[in-house]
């Protein structure tokens, strides 16, 4: 799979600002290295573009495609954000991105994402030893421009897949806690939208409710009218724009939902 269909040739509505920005230095230069064909980059259909100019692609893209590229780096971006945030980086998050990246997109990808991600966390270093915070604030402006231009169902799946990652080596630091919390209230979502992400996948009687984004002491009324909610609201289809491994990745964490709501009707009896 050529690079620029996976996602670098097109960012779409996300082409500017800063994650326009930070995408000029990481995937310029990730191209750089990438070709052999005199710096050019290109897409399935033959469209060739510079390496250290590949914007000039934006307008031939696809509304959907270019929001699926944007979501994708977007991911990858917010990503080595919450993987760092404990100050170390582990195999098991790397692993749980590579993962993802071969289940959804083959090997080729697999690679790209982890160069994408160490070019990132180069950039991160770089910024904090001119001035500490500055990527951190960086972030902050990311998530604003995705509030702008993804849809609620595109950044509740955002965060989930963010929770996802900070959950794979099985536990979620401090740190990554207080960093999910940063890019959830960024994203303009709320914290009981991300407890219920971080809840997703438990036994806990007690993650069930919070899954469901209701108190223990909910009527059975209130936890069946919370559980449509949230079908509503998480329903695979919201985000099917974005692509089939998108749309599993949000089956799954329906599942999820389906088995929290389960594990309550059980200890109610319903």
């Amino acid at each position: 799979m050529a690079a620029g269909k996976w996602i670098g040739g097109f960012l779409g509505l996300l082409s500017g600002g800063p994650i326009g920005a930070l995408a000029g230095f990481v995937l310029g230069a990730l191209f750089d290295t990438m070709n052999s064909d005199n710096g050019l980059i290109g897409d399935d259909d033959g469209h060739r573009y510079a390496g250290d100019s590949y914007q000039t692609g934006y307008a031939q893209s696809s509304s959907a495609q270019g929001t699926r590229n944007g979501f994708l780096f977007s991911l990858l971006t917010l990503a080595s954000y919450i993987i760092r945030a404990d100050g170390k980086v582990m195999h098991s998050e790397m692993e749980a991105i590579r993962q993802f990246l071969r289940a959804s997109f083959g090997e080729v990808a697999v690679q790209q994402g982890n160069d994408i991600l160490l070019r990132l966390f180069e950039q991160q270093k770089q910024m904090d030893a001119t001035q500490p915070g500055t990527f951190r604030h960086t972030i902050i402006d990311c998530c604003g421009q995705l509030r702008e231009v993804l849809d609620e169902s595109q950044r509740l799946q955002l965060l989930s897949l963010l929770v996802m990652l900070a959950k794979a080596d099985g536990h979620v630091a401090t740190e990554e806690i207080a960093a999910l919390r940063e890019v959830t209230a960024a994203l303009g979502l709320s914290e009981v939208e991300l407890n219920s992400m971080l809840g997703l996948g438990s036994t806990s009687l007690k993650d069930a409710y919070a899954v469901l984004e209701i108190s223990e002491n909910a009527t059975d009324e209130e936890v069946k009218a919370a559980y449509k909610r949230m079908v509503v609201k998480h329903h695979p289809d919201r985000v099917a724009s974005l692509g089939d491994d998108i749309r599993l990745a949000a089956e799954k964490k329906m599942r999820e939902i389906n088995e929290a709501r389960d594990l309550i009707f059980k200890a109610r009896g319903l």
